[in-house]
């Protein structure tokens, strides 16, 4: 009997996505006896655990024992020459939203170091990052994958690299991308209760009391992350978008709110402006729509826009359920009826799936 493959496994970030991925990390460790998963590293934001001999961390008690025992965490250049110098090949699983590892990430790359995660900074930035980040990894002999960037655990990244691949043409990409605005917009402009006196300003509180926005709702209303989204979903199939504000972005801020201090004081002034987005409501529903926010691109005019539309009561867009998601891939295999993915595009048990389910891919694809 072979002995299993041994591979060295980096954590950076233990957040929400962060613990259940490591608990995700645990269960497998135990369930895939071919592969023998040494976790050598684990940080979050201001500590780190790791051995200069690369001892191993007990993955089960990992997060505690970081919390508790953790150091300041090294520097990014020292974090690559450690992982460089393990004894086994290494996957780095940076499960952060940070813009320093990501564009650290060709780095990392180039010292055969593999990536999986869902930090879509690193694949939304500006495009010469995206460049350096694929050639880096083919120098390196490195893997990198990204799941989780667009649509938490859906197979979206992996269906539009497959259909590319195997030589489909991708027409037109469409769809809602945040959970975030989804939840929204179905509680604002329901399709089975026309007319909602729900006011949007007390929805978006009611979307913040449950978890379902960021800590400051405008870093979902600003439409900036439906745009990265888009920005790789349009880079993968052949447009070469050179940054989230390459393109028109609607956002859904006031502008008399965009400076206000912080995100309580955004939720407490926002009523002062419901009348906007009732009129937007009621102008839809006066010619038999219902209003949305969604992302498209269309390849061909290379238009890439984000914003308000209208939509049939009938059409797939219009009759999504909470926070779910729902992303059409036009092509020129399917015509006129797209592929279709829909479910939860958020959350961290989906979200920490679909990195876990791309570290299965670099494990099968790894030499060792």
């Amino acid at each position: 009997m072979s002995s299993p493959k041994q591979v060295n496994i980096a954590v950076i970030g233990t957040g929400g996505v962060g613990a259940v991925f490591v608990s995700q990390l645990a269960w497998l460790a135990k369930h895939r006896p071919s592969v023998h998963l040494s976790l050598c590293y684990i940080a979050m934001i201001d500590k780190a655990l790791y051995h200069p001999d690369y001892s191993e961390i007990d993955i089960d008690t990992a997060v505690s024992t970081l919390e508790s025992t953790g150091r300041a965490p090294p520097a990014i250049p020292e974090i690559i020459e450690y992982l460089a110098g393990a004894p086994h090949k290494v996957i780095m699983v940076d499960n952060t939203s940070s813009g320093a590892i990501a564009e650290s990430y060709p780095q990392f790359l180039a010292r055969g170091i593999s990536i999986i995660t869902p930090n879509k900074k690193a694949f939304s930035g500006n495009y010469k990052l995206w460049q350096d980040i694929f050639s880096a990894a083919e120098s390196g002999q490195a893997l990198v994958f990204h799941e989780s960037s667009v649509g938490a655990g859906m197979p979206i990244i992996s269906t539009i690299k497959e259909l590319v691949q195997t030589g489909d043409e991708v027409t037109r990409i469409e769809g809602v991308f945040s959970g975030t605005m989804s939840f929204l917009f179905n509680c604002f402009a329901p399709i089975s209760n026309t007319g909602s006196n729900a006011k949007w300003s007390d929805i978006v509180k009611q979307a913040k009391e449950l978890g379902y926005t960021e800590p400051d709702p405008r870093d979902d209303l600003n439409g900036l992350d439906v745009a990265r989204k888009l920005t790789i979903l349009g880079r993968l199939a052949g447009l070469p978008i050179e940054s989230p504000s390459s393109f028109p972005v609607e956002s859904l801020i006031p502008k008399e709110l965009e400076n206000v201090a912080n995100g309580n004081e955004f939720i407490q002034r926002l009523n002062e402006f419901d009348d906007e987005m009732e009129k937007e409501k009621n102008a839809a529903e006066k010619a038999g729509k219902v209003v949305r926010f969604v992302g498209s691109i269309d390849m061909a005019s290379k238009q890439v826009k984000v914003g308000m539309e209208w939509f049939d009561p009938m059409h797939p867009i219009a009759t999504l359920k909470g926070s779910d998601n729902i992303i059409s891939f036009f092509t020129k295999r399917y015509g006129a009826m797209p592929l279709t993915i829909r479910g939860a595009g958020a959350g961290g048990d989906v979200t920490a799936m679909g990195v876990t389910g791309d570290l299965l891919k670099v494990i099968t694809q790894l030499r060792e």
